[in-house]
């Protein structure tokens, strides 16, 4: 008995988080982490990354109701909270590395922009801060109207309100990277006050952990050497983002027979594609919101479930993504 299908589940922060300091922070709480273990266990085969990959390449079919387990960003949450518990439960958890962040004890854009949000207690304080730096830069970058940036960017999604959106989208992406880097590290500075080095040493994991997870049955893979959007970058720079992160990855032992990659921000394009297939990439992890079903996804376009989209109560009736799975 088994199929095609594999429910992919997607996680970034997971911590203690009332007795964090950012309480705030959209991450999932260690007592739901396990409660979720517990709901999975209950309904679903866990795999391991490389059961999939065998799966995909010899077209054998997979346990019924499977579930494998990913983890993005290479947060310390990750080795003192997830890894321990993976390991005494038997299951692995296949994690991927923005490789800058290691290496060089640098705050990803990204994260500084999580945890600005988290040291904010009213949001239009944020947004008029935000307002005020683009004033600033205006002309000097030939910026549109504030307004024009909010009703463009301002929409809500299923995880964040309106203007959370616009925040993201606008220092993420919207903006020349030269500003979004100027407006970020001045309200990183504001907000959150601490310096960037010593906030990266706490914030993830290092080189030592990361090959203890290895040797210890877990699955690391690249995502990316800056945790760029890579559907934005040329395809020079796509390459060069692959390669960096992959001698990060033979640095720390990976088995590269069996590399995998996870787009940051779900974001890829066909050029990242061929460059996947040239380097013999196994797979590539999507963000859209679907059940995997590797008979019909191609293998660099497999979509996750977020964490949210799973029960967090081991009690709980099963949801409608185990009927699909």
């Amino acid at each position: 008995m088994g199929n095609y299908k594999v429910t992919i589940i997607m996680y970034h922060y997971v911590r203690d988080l009332k007795n964090s300091r950012y309480p705030s922070i959209k991450g999932l709480d260690l007592s739901l982490f396990i409660e979720q273990l517990n709901y999975l266990q209950k309904y679903y085969n866990v795999i391991t990354i490389e059961q999939l990959i065998y799966s995909i390449e010899s077209k054998a079919k997979l346990p019924l109701k499977s579930a494998l387990l990913t983890f993005d960003d290479a947060y310390i949450d990750h080795f003192n909270t997830v890894f321990p518990i993976l390991y005494n439960r038997k299951i692995q958890g296949s994690f991927y590395v923005p490789a800058k962040t290691i290496l060089n004890h640098l705050v990803l854009d990204v994260n500084k922009i999580h945890f600005i949000i988290a040291s904010v207690s009213d949001i239009a304080t944020l947004i008029k801060k935000t307002f005020n730096e683009l004033n600033k830069y205006r002309k000097e970058y030939q910026l549109k109207i504030n307004e024009f940036y909010f009703e463009k960017l301002a929409i809500a999604n299923r995880m964040d309100s309106k203007e959370i959106i616009f925040f993201k989208r606008l220092l993420q992406k919207e903006l020349p990277e030269s500003l979004r880097k100027k407006i970020i590290d001045k309200l990183f500075e504001e907000f959150v006050g601490i310096d960037e080095e010593a906030f990266s040493r706490e914030l993830y994991m290092n080189k030592e952990q990361i090959m203890c997870m290895i040797q210890n049955g877990m699955h690391i893979g690249n995502h990316g050497f800056d945790h760029y959007w890579l559907n934005s970058l040329t395809e020079e720079k796509q390459r060069e983002e692959i390669i960096k992160g992959n001698n990060f990855l033979k640095e720390m032992g990976v088995n590269m027979n069996n590399w995998t990659m996870s787009y940051p921000y779900g974001a890829y394009n066909k050029s990242l594609i061929n460059i996947l297939k040239e380097y013999n990439c196994k797979l590539g992890l999507a963000t859209n919101v679907e059940i995997a079903d590797i008979s019909k996804n191609n293998r660099f376009e497999l979509p996750r479930l977020d964490t949210n989209d799973i029960p967090k109560e081991s009690k709980s009736e099963v949801n409608r993504w185990y009927a699909i799975g």
